[in-house]
């Protein structure tokens, strides 16, 4: 089984994240907040910028570097889904199934984009390592379904005929 698919994947010894740029731009964030703990979320997405998901050792990492016990950073990086705690292809997306957007064909554009990723099923990676395809709760467009958002940008109104065009773009 891959680490996409949900074991746990095997670590490379660790090379700290926050040395160099990444140090500068966290050491930037200080003064705009009144503790370091108050930057984890920032320091969380340098950290997945950075390395595209938060290892265990990342997470550690980020602990010591803000005065935070593992197990608090953890928490958080668990709590949100925004955060990737496994690798992840290079484009991640992320298409809505609640309920309008199951009743909007929520199903067929996930079949749609499984077909055209290569991924086969939902939460794995393709071959390639180019996509990461989830299903998410909401994404806030009710009354544009189904939406998907590919890494930033968010995508409105998707078909199953939309998505080979969309994913087009991300070759």
């Amino acid at each position: 089984m891959s680490a996409a698919q949900g074991a746990a994947p095997t670590e490379a010894p660790h090379e700290p994240v926050f040395a160099g740029k990444p140090r500068e731009r966290l050491e930037a964030l200080f003064p705009k907040y009144p503790t370091k703990q108050a930057c984890l979320l920032p320091a969380l997405w340098i950290v997945q910028e950075e390395r595209g998901w938060i290892s265990p050792a990342a997470m550690a990492e980020v602990a010591t570097v803000l005065g935070l016990t593992p197990a608090y950073v953890r928490g958080v990086v668990t709590f949100y889904t925004m955060y990737h705690t496994h690798p992840v292809g290079r484009h991640f997306i992320q298409v809505c199934t609640t309920s309008p957007c199951h009743l909007c064909g929520s199903d067929d554009v996930v079949k749609a984009l499984l077909k055209e990723t290569g991924c086969g099923e939902l939460g794995t990676t393709s071959a390639d390592g180019r996509f990461t395809v989830i299903e998410v709760e909401c994404l806030g467009a009710c009354g544009f379904a189904t939406p998907i958002l590919v890494d930033n940008d968010f995508i409105e109104s998707v078909t199953p005929e939309r998505v080979p065009g969309i994913l087009a773009g991300y070759r």
